[in-house]
């Protein structure tokens, strides 16, 4: 049985109730996290509060970078481990729960190095004045972490604001929460210091509204729903806490006629079956242009009847969706298609091997989607693509924007003009051209506009949102 991780120990939930943890790949319990309390989050945010002003608020940025690159020397030697985990929590093919585990150990290496160069300014005025800026840690900073890339994303954004010099309390989702239980033990033998990450599961109605409601943590990031984001933003609003919200997309990979399709095929499939469709920047449009509709579509057509499905083990293209809930989402927009008359042009295969318990979906392509339907518009979360055709520079950018979100967008053309034309016009945080996603840099500046949320994590963008900035004017004749 798991117990919540606060002040570098151990610590049972004051409800004494737990709930069960759940094999996706065979729908079967195998182990237990605590059912946390607000009061859970209430000692998290106390121990964070008293570390952060006796310790890790005072630690020099370069020490923090000592404790930070530890840190990622262990998640590294740990790799297999924590991708074992990664992989019965959340049913993760081995490949995919490994790149995760190294992608963390990463962002704590790039997160180490920028600890001592988060520099203030001068800035020239009047004379007399001497006025510079410094960028200060907030303090207590609170995490709402999700279950799809429950490590990933607890790198990029409690990496980042441990490097500023916060402390952070973070509520992973009850679905994935045992590789951060994990890292958390990791980063106290890395040297953290008790209370400066506190980890505290739960149920997001119990335990993550009582840490977007706490009075004492100065700034919320999440990632989920933008339903959820928006409750998670209008508890910070009653006490001016900032907040950083990434919530998901509906991204669109746009091909246009002179693309090179041997490029592009294999990035289109990989888009959309990564994780099994359960990516908030999986490019789920794919807009193609009239000459090439057709034979595009027969390429990837052949591409997703080859993919595999099958238990997390097996390490085959996808593993299972995370829960039967997930799964029924899925199945409700394929059998909206059905009922609209939208074509199922091709699926993936889901092994004879897979229990009927686990939550499987084999990957499908829809063709002739129509711009307006909710399959076209919303999120799925699932290893479904749809195609539409598009004729012109002009009807690509209208479809390709027409959507709520604004997270990622991909263009594969070979007119260099073209490529920053539409880069330019696309409502979105990232875009790659001919490409996408550009191997997940942890460098690389991430988030959304619309209903995607707002701020930016991943990259030295991240710290600027964790930390605030101080302008002093000093009037010395």
């Amino acid at each position: 049985m798991q117990l919540h991780f606060i002040a570098n120990g151990g610590v049972a939930s004051t409800s004494g109730r737990t709930i069960a943890v759940i094999d996706p790949s065979d729908g079967q319990p195998f182990d237990e996290i605590q059912r946390g309390t607000p009061e859970d989050i209430d000692a998290a945010v106390q121990a964070a509060r008293q570390c952060f002003d006796s310790v890790w608020g005072r630690t020099a940025p370069a020490e923090r970078g000592r404790v930070l690159m530890r840190l990622s020397m262990l998640v590294t030697q740990h790799a297999d481990e924590l991708a074992t985990l990664e992989q019965r929590d959340c049913g993760k093919p081995t490949r995919q729960a490994r790149a995760d585990a190294l992608a963390l150990a990463r962002y704590f290496e790039f997160y180490a190095g920028a600890c001592d160069k988060l520099h203030g300014e001068t800035i020239p005025y009047q004379e007399g004045f001497s006025v510079l800026t410094w960028r200060e840690p907030h303090g207590v900073t609170g995490h709402i972490v999700p279950w799809n890339y429950p490590m990933q994303i607890f790198g990029r954004c409690v990496g980042a604001a441990l490097a500023a010099g916060n402390v952070c309390v973070v509520k992973p989702s009850e679905d994935a929460c045992l590789s951060l239980l994990r890292v958390a033990r990791l980063a106290a033998e890395a040297g953290l210091p008790a209370g400066a990450l506190n980890v505290v599961t739960g149920y997001g109605h119990e335990v993550g509204e009582a840490l977007a409601r706490h009075p004492d943590v100065q700034h919320l990031s999440f990632t989920g729903s933008p339903r959820v984001g928006t409750l998670i933003a209008q508890a910070a609003a009653e006490r001016h806490c900032p907040v950083t919200l990434e919530l998901g997309g509906k991204s669109p990979q746009i091909v246009f006629a002179d693309a090179d399709l041997d490029a592009a095929v294999p990035s289109l499939v990989n888009a959309i079956v990564q994780n099994a469709g359960q990516t908030c920047s999986a490019g789920s449009r794919v807009l193609i242009e009239q000459p090439i509709y057709e034979p595009l579509l027969e390429r990837l057509a052949q591409a997703f009847e080859a993919l595999r499905v099958g238990p997390a083990a097996m390490d085959l293209d996808l593993g299972p969706l995370i829960r039967q809930s997930q799964q029924q989402r899925v199945w409700d927009f394929l059998s909206d298609a059905q009922v609209a008359g939208i074509p199922v042009l091709a699926q993936g295969t889901v092994v004879d091997e897979a229990p009927e318990t686990g939550f499987y979906q084999a990957p499908t392509l829809l063709r002739d989607v129509p711009p307006q339907h909710r399959l076209a518009q919303e999120e799925i979360f699932g290893p479904v693509l749809a195609a539409m055709p598009f004729d012109g520079e002009e009807q690509a950018m209208q479809l390709a924007n027409g959507t709520r979100y604004g997270l990622v967008a991909g263009v594969w053309t070979r007119d260099g003009a073209r490529q920053l034309r539409m880069a330019r016009r696309l409502a979105s945080g990232q875009v790659f051209v001919n490409n996408y996603g550009a191997g997940g840099g942890v460098e690389l500046p991430f988030g959304g506009v619309k209903s995607s949320g707002h701020g930016r994590e991943k990259g030295f963008e991240a710290l600027y949102g964790f930390t605030t900035l101080k302008t002093v004017a000093i009037r010395h004749g």
